[in-house]
């Protein structure tokens, strides 16, 4: 289904009961997944010392990898490892973290996820001061980074989907939105149609 709609991307939870209070998927259900998707896998390690499983979560089939701010002693290490196994470099922000901690390695990412959900469930309610980081980040990145990616992940649906992107967002995750609805290729249809951002699922 997913490969049929409109979305550009899967993103793929990785949870460790640790990092944050539940459990998803590990290296052999993200292989599976990669051996039927269609659209690059955007992988969210929300998972302690992530540093340890860069190169298995690569050789899995991972074309994005984020990792969280909050999770790494070393992120510009951390971004660099990314990089260098050809993947692309991404840094999650919680919503209590301010987006000034990406003062000195902006240049260096190339996604920005922005949770506007507290990170470990799905179905959460949405966190209004997102609007806000958007643009901060927005102004962050002027002149430094013009091609950075903002993801904002966490109670992304139908009524926020196109203020989102006003404010500069230009990648989006709808995982609880879409599943839940009665029609879910139609639903990726019409966040795709608000803006030519990414919508992934």
């Amino acid at each position: 289904m997913i490969n049929r709609s409109r979305a550009d991307w899967f993103h793929v939870d990785i949870m460790d009961g640790v990092f944050v209070p539940n459990i998803s998927f590990g290296f052999p259900v993200l292989a599976a997944i990669r051996k039927y998707a269609e659209k690059p896998l955007d992988v969210h390690l929300m998972i302690v010392d992530p540093d340890r499983y860069l190169s298995d979560f690569q050789k899995a089939g991972a074309a994005n990898i984020t990792v969280h701010y909050e999770a790494c002693t070393h992120l510009h290490r951390t971004v660099h490892a990314i990089k260098d196994l050809g993947c692309k470099a991404g840094v999650a922000l919680n919503p209590h973290t301010p987006v000034t901690v990406l003062e000195d390695i902006i240049e260096d990412i190339d996604m920005v996820l922005l949770m506007s959900v507290n990170p470990g469930f799905g179905g959460q309610r949405f966190i209004e001061n997102t609007y806000r980081k958007i643009q901060a980040l927005k102004m962050l990145a002027y002149g430094r980074n013009e091609n950075l990616l903002i993801e904002i992940d966490g109670g992304v649906n139908s009524s926020n989907a196109a203020a989102l992107l006003s404010k500069g967002a230009n990648v989006l995750v709808a995982g609880n939105f879409v599943f839940t609805s009665e029609d879910p290729v139609t639903e990726v249809a019409k966040l795709k149609d608000l803006s030519p951002g990414i919508i992934h699922i």
